[in-house]
C-alpha cells in the first residue's frame, strides 16, 4: 500500500518582536437597545422564499422564556451573543457558533440569517473577515427583535 505524501508545512511567519501586543478584540455589547434601526420589509419577503429559514418558529419553551424574562432582557442576551459570537472578524467556530435550540435568540438567528458570518454576508451584505461595527450590530439586533415580535404574536 502506497503512503500518501505529507502535506507541505506552511512557512513560519516571524512576528514583529517590537510591535505592541494587540489582544484579540471582541466588541462590547451595545448599551442602548431602545433606538435600533428599522428593518426593510424586503428582508422578510426574501427570507420567506427560503424554505430553510421559514421553518423556524419559537417553541413552547422559548415562548415561555420570552414571556417570563421579557423582550428587553432577551435582547440584552442577543446583544451579548452578537458581540461575542458574531462581531469579531474571525469568530471562533464560525458556522457552528449558534446552537439550534435553547434560547429564543438562537432560533431567531437561524430564521433571519444572523447565525454565522457566512449567513450574515449572504443575507445582510456584511462582508466576512471584518469586525462588525456598532451600526452593523444594531441592525442585526433590530432584525432579531423584529423577528421575535413577529413570531411571538403568531398563533402557535
Amino acid at each position: 500500500m502506497a503512503r500518501r505524501p505529507a502535506r507541505k508545512a506552511a512557512p513560519a511567519q516571524q512576528t514583529d518582536l517590537f510591535a505592541p501586543a494587540v489582544p484579540r478584540a471582541v466588541p462590547a455589547p451595545l448599551a442602548d437597545l431602545s433606538a435600533l434601526p428599522p428593518v426593510a420589509p424586503e428582508l422578510w419577503a426574501r427570507l420567506a422564499y427560503s424554505k430553510f429559514r421559514a421553518r423556524f418558529h419559537l417553541g413552547d419553551k422559548e415562548r415561555d422564556y420570552l414571556a417570563e424574562r421579557g423582550l428587553p432582557e432577551v435582547m440584552r442576551h442577543a446583544a451579548d451573543f452578537i458581540a461575542t459570537r458574531l462581531a469579531p472578524a474571525h469568530p471562533a467556530r464560525d458556522g457552528r457558533q449558534t446552537p439550534w435550540r435553547g434560547h429564543p435568540v438562537f432560533i431567531a438567528q437561524h430564521a433571519t440569517g444572523t447565525c454565522c458570518r457566512g449567513c450574515v454576508a449572504k443575507w445582510h451584505a456584511m462582508p466576512e473577515g471584518e469586525m462588525l461595527d456598532a451600526q452593523q450590530q444594531a441592525y442585526l439586533l433590530a432584525v432579531i427583535q423584529a423577528w421575535l415580535r413577529r413570531d411571538y404574536s403568531r398563533e402557535p
